[in-house]
């Protein structure tokens, strides 16, 4: 497996896992699922040789969205599970 193909199998990974807490109505952790699905589909476009005059854009917002959903992630952690 292509590692271009690999950044996009886990964005999908996570897009279905986010609809399902969307489903199970439990949308902040659905929110937390689909900012990483985006953050890899975006951190995939980044490599996309055709989309290079963008690649400086798409890897701010790539970093913008990682640590997004780490706070997310941390809050979720302190305030839902302990």
């Amino acid at each position: 497996m292509s590692p271009q193909l690999r950044q996009y199998a886990f964005a999908a990974i996570f897009l279905f896992i986010g609809i399902y807490q969307l489903i199970k109505r439990d949308s902040l952790e659905a929110v937390l699922y689909i900012m990483a699905a985006v953050a890899f589909i975006t951190n995939s476009m980044a490599t996309e040789p055709r989309l290079i005059t963008w690649k400086k854009p798409l890897v701010v917002v790539t970093w913008v969205l990682i640590v997004t959903v780490g706070v997310l992630f941390l809050y979720l952690l302190q305030f839902k599970y302990l």
